[in-house]
């Protein structure tokens, strides 16, 4: 990746929220577009390669998804990330359902937004490796279309349960995702599955991937908060 100023494109409806982000994205040195919806968007990503789009939103609903899912057909891989004033888990779980990479809440630490941007981009040009759609991380592979896992060549069999952990976590390396986030996401939001459910299909997941499960690599804990799947 070159030494230029990483390109991020602010989508939001409301002139002053896109302003405001521009203005501070710029402070942080990024090279910053605005587009008012995902059309101009769109129109706005055949002419300038970006690197990632910032959405901005008051309320994750149904017309931010559909915005996700155009961005995502044109756009396969670019990371997409949320700022927004809900932080309701049911917005964030339909946020990450609808392909986005990362969700912040506001009020947010300028510095934090920035870290969180450049991380994804740095993830947006790593090499890719195989046919699109794939999570490679080190010498780990999921195929969320064929519903297949490989550590270092070797098909890995999954619970149906661990795979949509193990999806969940791998579309977000390097990103804490919390115990409430992957409770809804794994098991259903009406569901009454408890923080030891999910302890025990980490736990299961480690001693099929990691090496040494008592010192994992890549299924790390994020104390009194939740799991990441370390991209390094």
């Amino acid at each position: 990746m070159s030494s230029d100023p990483e390109r991020v494109l602010v989508l939001a409806r409301e002139v002053m929220a896109r302003s405001c982000l521009r203005r501070t994205l710029e402070a942080l040195g990024f090279d910053v577009g605005e587009a008012p919806n995902g059309e101009d968007a769109l129109r706005r990503m055949r002419m300038v390669d970006y690197e990632a789009v910032l959405l901005e939103c008051r309320v994750f609903g149904s017309d931010c998804a559909v915005i996700c899912e155009q961005l995502r057909i044109h756009h396969p891989r670019l990371p997409i990330l949320v700022i927004s004033s809900n932080g309701s888990l049911m917005k964030k779980v339909a946020a990450f359902e609808a392909g986005v990479d990362d969700y912040t809440t506001r009020p947010f630490a300028e510095r934090e937004l920035a870290a969180r941007l450049r991380s994804a981009i740095r993830r947006f040009h790593a090499p890719v490796v195989g046919t699109a759609g794939l999570c490679v991380v080190g010498e780990i592979v999921l195929d969320p279309a064929r519903h297949l896992v490989k550590k270092a060549g070797s098909e890995v069999s999954l619970t149906p349960t661990e795979f949509r952990a193990l999806k969940l976590l791998m579309q977000q390396p390097g990103i804490p995702i919390s115990h409430s986030i992957l409770l809804a996401a794994v098991w259903g939001q009406e569901s009454e599955a408890h923080l030891k459910h999910l302890r025990v299909v980490i736990g299961t997941l480690r001693k099929k991937l990691e090496n040494d499960p008592s010192k994992p690599r890549y299924l790390t804990t994020t104390a009194y908060f939740g799991y990441c799947f370390r991209d390094r």
